[in-house]
C-alpha cells in the first residue's frame, strides 16, 4: 500500500528515514542509554543497506524527496516542517512503521503543528499488534478531530493533490 500510494503521488511524497547514530553518544541525554543498550543499531555496527529505502520507494526518488531523522518524530531535528511550508501543505498523509512508535510520533508531531492528519490504516505496521491496534483506537476515539484514519483505497480514489509550484 505504502509503494502504491507513493507511487501515485510521487511528486507529493516525502520519505523519512530513521538514520542511526555512530556511536550512542552522538546522541542526547537518554538516547545515549538507549543506543548504549541497542548498539547493533548503531552506523558502528549495522548494515548500511539496512538504513535505506526499500527499492520501491528508491525508485521514487526524484520526484520524491527523502529526509533523514535521528529522532521518532518526522518533526524532531528535521527539516520536515520547512519542507511542508515551502510546500505550502496543510495536510499530512502518513504511513510507515511502526505504528506505535515512529508513527505516533511523527503523528502527533504533525497534530502539535495544526497539520490535518490522515492516517492510512492499511500502510502502517508494528512489530507489536496490540500496540498497533490500542494506537488506531487512540486515534479514532481520543483525537476524532485532529486524526483521520482512513484505507488506502479511499486516499487513492478521491485524492486529487494540487499543483505545487516550485
Amino acid at each position: 500500500m505504502v509503494a502504491e500510494l507513493a507511487g501515485r503521488f510521487a511528486p507529493q511524497t516525502v520519505f523519512t528515514r530513521f538514520i542511526t547514530p555512530e556511536k550512542p553518544q552522538d546522541m542526547p541525554g537518554a538516547w545515549q542509554r538507549y543506543y548504549c543498550k541497542w548498539q547493533e543499531a548503531t552506523r558502528a555496527r549495522v548494515d548500511p543497506e539496512l538504513l535505506e529505502l526499500l527499492p520501491p520507494s528508491q525508485r521514487l526518488v526524484p520526484p520524491a524527496a527523502v529526509i533523514d531523522k535521528t529522532r521518532y518524530s518526522a518533526f524532531a531535528a528535521s527539516p520536515l516542517s520547512a519542507q511542508l511550508a515551502r510546500r505550502g501543505a496543510d495536510t499530512v498523509i502518513v504511513t510507515g512503521s511502526e505504528t506505535d512508535v515512529c508513527v505516533l510520533a511523527t503523528v502527533l508531531g504533525a497534530v502539535d503543528r495544526g497539520l490535518r492528519v490522515i492516517v492510512v490504516t492499511d500502510a502502517i505496521c508494528s512489530s507489536s499488534d496490540e500496540g498497533h491496534d490500542a494506537l488506531l483506537t487512540v486515534y479514532r476515539r481520543r483525537f476524532s478531530e485532529q486524526i483521520e484514519t482512513v484505507a488506502a483505497e479511499t486516499i487513492l480514489s478521491q485524492w486529487r493533490p494540487a499543483l505545487i509550484a516550485a
